[in-house]
């Protein structure tokens, strides 16, 4: 016998009930999974408490069914049933114990559709696809949908460069070439799901005025002891092995885990590139070069930890993470200096090294208290977190005079980096009446880094030291935050509205010329939301929000990395923050199907050009620079199909355009031009423990400020077996199937264009096989953790 609660009007209501054991005591940490009867489609999932309770919100006037499953008993599966706008208390639920289907449990609830559509946020549930087997943690971002990484390094979203990317909740203070290394060293087979969002609320740091990327790492669930094996070897020019193993204890009140992981990973890049300089509409001279660099990086990380429940309500966690990874690389550089009618006039092949040592410590302490009250939904946070990162770079080549004449001379430099991040947060959430809800928070936080650089010249065997390069540069930046977050949940919509409030204090030195800069200032960043269900099929969200963009560390840092003989890379102490302003609405029908609309407009976006050093110069500089006004608006739609139910498909498209201004090297910048995203993943259940997964993408050309790109795309296919009882899974992908992942562009200015092309070692071939270890009941998601939900949730932890 059912009995109704209390009206809550039309619109998402509440579904409840309890979930016992045979012997009617309460079953904890059961997975409650609500379905739509029409359909079998997932609408929600939940876990039940301490007490077997659990409660779920779904759109009212729908017929439902509710299944509950844990280790060791029979999944149970509801009647069904239609859910009234006043909500439904549904009888209590009684599992029936069943040894034989324990295992077959952990194997069910484990599985979770590849990509899930939320309100304010894609999340790529990377954990149990074959797509991740051998890969790197940059390469399953580049195929997450909307997501592209350029021949720079730049990620972007949906067409836009300029994002937060969190791991495990903590912000990495590394942007392009920086962070995209640092991703190539986390192996994927550590992944558990990555996140994208589009319009973070106030409690993210305003930094990434494209978004936030969050990529969260795997956890053991389980009770008692457990872990895993892996073993992975892919084979494309060169060789990947990667390995490593996780365990995890979790009795009573603590919980203690630890992971650790070796890649040795060796990859090539070859870069060709066509210039040519010109001077009054006619050419003066140019260039062809060719470069090729194998690079071998073996990488050892490792994350240890313990969560400790004081109480109910209380719980205490400490976590220390680590890497240590280097990679030597061995090339050559050619190139062809052309004179004005494209001729040859001299030449140059040589070789060339560069080897980094990048290793780095992070520390976090978390607190979470839950208050005494009818939901335990009123908490206080605390996070505290402690990172430091070290960078050793050593680099030798032929350089060229600047000039173009003179003898050529062996360039060598030893860089060293030091980083060290502080961070402590506090964030308060208050239930009111009304199905109101009040937040807040406070955080501060602080960098220092410091850059030394020693380059020396060889010339007929005598080594001297390059003064006019050779320099430190030290910077320091301290953020204040506090925001304020509101919101009501209605009968049919649920508004939000928040203030964030950043005040920044940044200094930069460079020791010789003792140049420096002194920045301070302080910003609002408001942000709302409104959601508004119109049926159980129509459903419209609405979201507002400005955001900014800080330059990183490493794009002020004004020393130069030699690319080959006449092209070097550099940041610019002169960057400005990029602020921008951004709106999107979006439509959903039966809970599946999106369309969105956004715009946004940016002022000094921070743009990665390629033109000449000087106005006389033959070498070519890249570095970041802030343009004029930037303008971009998108319409985004996600299709996911089930033609069968062994056959799942989601599709992802993303038209947008964008419009670049400026003035930049005596060219004046207006260009614009519609782009074209298109994602196509397919999951296929065999039978007999056998799974498929097949991913498509196609970026169409593009412009991005002075860089005009042609389309690129690839094709990955992964296939993976169950094995032994369900504890083994062997994975088998290919990745870059036809070979088409490269990057073809034209750089273009009044003065001067260069074509290129860049290819990487992106079609590999991988093996791999995942042990688990340990048979324990499943847990929680960890949702007592010390502040674990808030660092999904908050930005630069």
């Amino acid at each position: 016998m059912t009995a109704t609660l209390p009206a809550f009007g039309q619109g998402p209501a509440p579904i409840t009930g309890a979930v016992r054991d045979p012997a009617g005591g309460p079953v904890e940490f059961a997975t409650i999974t609500l379905h739509r009867v029409a359909d079998s489609a997932v609408v929600k999932s939940e876990f039940s408490d301490a007490q077997g309770a659990f409660a779920l919100r779904a759109p009212a006037g729908t017929r439902y069914r509710v299944s509950a499953a844990q280790v060791g008993y029979v999944r149970y599966w509801s009647a069904p049933f239609e859910l009234p706008a006043a909500g439904l208390a549904l009888p209590p639920i009684s599992l029936r114990t069943s040894a034989a289907t324990a295992l077959r449990e952990v194997v069910v609830l484990g599985q979770k559709p590849l990509f899930e559509h939320l309100a304010d946020r894609t999340v790529v549930n990377v954990e149990n696809s074959p797509l991740a087997a051998g890969n790197t943690t940059l390469d399953v971002l580049a195929r997450a949908p909307g997501v592209t990484v350029d021949g720079s390094d730049n990620l972007a979203l949906r067409g836009r460069q300029g994002l937060l990317v969190l791991i495990d909740g903590k912000r990495q203070p590394m942007t392009g070439t920086e962070l995209a290394d640092y991703l190539r060293t986390l192996p994927a087979e550590q992944l558990k799901s990555i996140e994208l969002i589009t319009n973070p609320p106030a409690s993210y740091d305003a930094q990434g005025t494209a978004g936030v990327i969050a990529i969260n790492f795997k956890k053991d669930q389980r009770q008692g002891a457990n872990g895993s094996v892996n073993l992975g070897y892919g084979r494309g020019v060169y060789g990947r092995l990667t390995t490593g193993a996780t365990l995890n204890y979790r009795r009573g009140k603590a919980n203690a885990y630890g992971t650790y992981t070796y890649a040795d990973r060796s990859t090539y890049l070859r870069l060709a590139s066509h210039r040519v300089f010109y001077g009054q509409g006619q050419p003066t001279g140019g260039s062809q070069q060719e470069d090729y660099l194998a690079t071998r990086t073996r990488a050892h990380n490792w994350k240890a930890g313990v969560d400790y429940a004081f109480t109910s309500r209380t719980t205490l966690g400490a976590a220390l993470t680590g890497q240590a990874a280097r990679s030597t690389g061995q090339g050559t550089n050619a190139v062809t200096l052309l004179d004005a009618s494209g001729g040859p006039s001299r030449a140059l092949v040589s070789g060339a090294y560069r080897n980094a040592n990048t290793p780095n410590l992070a520390a976090n302490l978390n607190l979470r208290h839950a208050f005494a009250d009818s939901s335990n939904s009123r908490a206080l946070t605390a996070d505290a977190n402690y990172a430091a990162y070290r960078l050793g770079r050593q680099q030798g080549l032929s350089a060229l005079p600047e000039a173009g004449s003179g003898a050529p001379t062996l360039l060598s430099s030893d860089q060293t980096g030091r980083l060290t991040l502080l961070t402590g947060q506090l964030d308060y959430v208050q239930p009111l009446a009304h199905r109101r809800l009040l937040s807040g928070g406070l955080k501060v936080s602080r960098v220092q880094s410091g850059n030394d650089a020693v380059f020396q010249q060889t010339a007929n065997g005598l080594t001297t030291l390059d003064t006019a390069q050779t320099n430190q540069f030290r910077y320091t930046e301290t953020v204040r935050a506090a925001y304020l977050s509101w919101q009501q949940t209605g009968a049919r919509a649920t508004w939000q509205a928040g203030l964030r409030g950043e005040q920044t204090t940044a200094q930069g030195v460079q020791e010789v010329g003792n140049q420096r800069f002194d920045r301070q200032y302080i910003q609002l960043f408001p942000s709302a939301s409104l959601k508004y269900t119109f049926s159980p099929k129509h459903e419209l969200t609405f979201a507002l929000s400005r955001r900014l963009d800080r330059p990183g560390y490493d794009q002020l840092n004004p020393f130069r990395i030699y690319l080959n003989a006449t092209t070097y890379r550099s940041g610019n102490p002169a960057l400005l923050p990029q602020t921008s302003y951004n709106a999107e609405v979006t439509h959903t029908y039966r809970q599946k199907y999106t369309v969105g609309l956004s715009y946004s407009r940016t002022q000094a976006p921070i743009l990665i050009v390629v033109q000449p050093a000087t106005a006389t110069s033959r070498f070519v500089l890249a570095r970041p620079v802030n343009l004029g006004p930037q303008h971009y608006a998108a319409l985004t739609l996600t299709v996911p199909l089930t033609p069968t139910k062994a056959w799942s498909i989601y599709n992802s498209a993303v038209f947008y355009y964008s419009r670049f201004t400026g003035e930049l090297a005596g060219t004046t910048l207006n260009r614009a031009k519609p782009s074209l995203n298109l994602s196509s993943t397919h999951t296929l259940a065999l039978g007999h423990g056998w799974s498929a997964d097949l991913s498509a993408t196609y970026q169409s050309p593009e412009v991005y400020g002075f860089i005009t790109s042609r389309a690129n795309g690839d094709v990955t296919l992964g296939a993976q077996k169950s094995l032994l009882k369900g504890q083994g899974t062997l994975k088998l992908n290919v990745t870059d199937v036809l070979y088409t992942n490269r990057n073809i562009a034209t750089s273009t200015y009044d003065n001067y264009v260069e074509n290129f092309t860049q290819s990487r070692d992106s079609r590999v071939a991988t093996l791999s096989f995942r042990y688990r270890l340990g048979r324990g009941q499943a847990a929680a998601n960890r949702r007592a953790d010390g502040a674990e939900e808030e660092k999904r949730r908050a930005g630069g932890q």
